[in-house]
């Protein structure tokens, strides 16, 4: 949609379509734009039926990882703005329901530099803050402490890693040795890849045995703004309990997969990440434990990845925001993928 419907912003204001996951059902637009006179960024959030893959189709299940109204509810409720202290959500501005059953969510503008300018440093501090909010969540979800001391709100990710890398559609059999795999990966990487991708649901259950806390579920840069009083964390459509590391892990490898970031930063970016998301929480965990969830949980979730990868050359790449042609993508993920296979062989020994 090029523009948001005219009963939102009139047609004689400006509205700038901002980069977003189009293949979603549930979002219907994303847009930098004003709301009276302030500036706003409107999200046009979409129930169940919007065409589109089925692996990202909404859902009206409240616990689905794609449940469509989660991120309505989590600024409604309040929880966006107080999930985790230093790492600000953007101010919400008004929540319109409206009469086609779409959800008009506006948000005030965050006003900084852009996730994707990101230094090791910025990523690092991001972790500290994000170990922090981790620590404060830690245990049974039955025993967290809600906004306003409610209840534990239904709308949460009832279990998200599981779902999402589980339900990727991987068309097999893989062909391993695909020729353009061959050229870009060496064989030590796909048998690597391989064995990963066989014992998936075996990563997937290790994880069930790591520490719970809140999780986001999709921290990169592409939801990172740098303002100048902190990180500003956007998207909380997947929020839900899950295991300490995941975030941590995503904010390292997705930072690195779509070509958004110098691929020369990533060793000095794990490493500090790692580092730093450790130090934030304040020794509430075992440093062995979390060096160890981080590695446990980057390849549960990126288990699908090469597989799908493969499956797809010589057609559509299905990428949102990668802009690279086929084999640049093959080539300039070898790095990332190289790190994700020595983290799931040292995570699973």
């Amino acid at each position: 949609m090029a523009r948001p419907p005219l009963d939102l912003v009139p047609a004689d204001v400006p509205a700038e379509s901002l980069t977003h996951n189009t293949l979603n059902g549930v979002t219907g637009g994303i847009w930098r734009t004003r709301r009276g006179d302030r500036p706003a960024v409107l999200k046009l959030v979409a129930p169940p039926g919007r065409p589109g893959p089925t692996h990202w189709a909404g859902s009206d299940d409240p616990g689905h990882w794609n449940y469509w109204r989660r991120e309505v509810e989590a600024y409604r409720s309040g929880l966006a703005g107080a999930a985790y202290p230093g790492l600000a959500a953007p101010a919400p501005l008004a929540v319109d329901e409206r009469p086609d059953g779409t959800v008009a969510l506006w948000l005030a503008e965050a006003v900084g530099r852009p996730g994707t300018t990101c230094s090791a440093a910025d990523l690092g501090d991001v972790a500290g803050r994000l170990g922090a909010a981790h620590a404060g969540w830690l245990g049974d979800p039955s025993g967290w402490t809600w906004p306003g001391g409610g209840r534990t709100p239904q709308w949460l990710a009832r279990d998200w890693l599981r779902d999402y890398t589980l339900s990727r559609p991987v068309p097999g059999p893989v062909p391993w040795d695909h020729p353009v795999a061959v050229a870009a990966w060496p064989a030590a990487l796909r048998a690597g890849l391989r064995a990963l991708w066989e014992r998936r649901h075996e990563v997937v259950a290790a994880t069930d045995r790591l520490p719970r806390t809140l999780c986001h579920h999709d921290l990169w840069p592409m939801n990172l703004v740098f303002t100048a009083a902190g990180p500003v964390l956007l998207d909380w459509s997947g929020i839900g309990p899950g295991p300490i590391g995941e975030d941590a892990a995503n904010l390292v490898l997705d930072t690195f997969f779509d070509g958004l970031v110098d691929v020369a930063l990533l060793d000095e970016v794990a490493a500090t990440v790692v580092d730093r998301y450790r130090a934030g929480l304040r020794g509430r965990v075992a440093p062995a434990t979390v060096a160890h969830a981080v590695r446990l949980t980057g390849a549960a979730k990126y288990a699908w990845l090469a597989p799908l990868m493969i499956t797809r050359l010589g057609g559509a790449t299905g990428q949102t925001y990668d802009r690279r042609d086929e084999a640049e993508i093959m080539v300039g993920r070898r790095p990332v993928l190289e790190l994700l296979v020595r983290w799931a062989a040292t995570a699973l020994g």
